[in-house]
């Protein structure tokens, strides 16, 4: 008994699956009696076509959301380092304050000894007392040349656990 080379009528067994994406129309056709495969192929090549697009779409969608996180990302952290920014600012301000008081505090402490000094009369205890004033003097100049120019101060680069505190807050709840 001999094979046939070809099957002349339909055998319901050459069937066409497409598998993955989202489908539109089907996923599988067949080879009917009233509807053979091959009338099906601009169908199934629509569907392909489809699937592709909407495929197409999805991988546009993700690059624009990837994008979006990137930027977001990007925009929190330049927040972040300006906070950081701020905040050492400030705190240096405090400094500069701290400092100015106590200039302040230091010169009116100097002059009273000064004039202290000047009523007394010469001897051991005023040459100590005056060699106290030039070291105070000394000093003085050093702390009032620091604290009469006020200057911005350029912070530092951050740690990545000097801005967490700043992530943190600009993070939505």
């Amino acid at each position: 008994m001999r094979i046939p080379r070809y099957d002349y009528t339909p055998a319901d067994r050459l069937r066409f699956i497409l598998r993955g994406g989202t489908p539109h129309r089907g996923s599988e056709w067949a080879d009917l009696d009233g509807r053979p495969l091959e009338d099906q192929l601009a169908e199934i090549a629509q569907e392909v076509d489809l699937r592709g697009e909407a495929a197409e779409r999805r991988r546009h969608a993700d690059e624009q959301a990837q994008e979006a996180a990137r930027q977001n990302r990007e925009s929190t952290l330049r927040k972040a380092h300006a906070a950081y920014a701020h905040a050492y600012r400030v705190e240096r301000l405090g400094e500069q304050a701290d400092a100015w008081h106590e200039a302040k505090r230091l010169i009116e402490f100097v002059t009273a000894v000064r004039a202290h000094a000047a009523s007394l009369p010469p001897g051991q205890e005023r040459t100590e007392i005056e060699e106290w004033l030039a070291f105070a003097d000394a000093h003085l100049q050093q702390l009032t040349k620091a604290t009469s120019t006020p200057r911005l101060p350029s912070p530092p680069a951050p740690s990545s656990t000097d801005l967490e505190t700043y992530l943190a807050a600009l993070r939505p709840s």
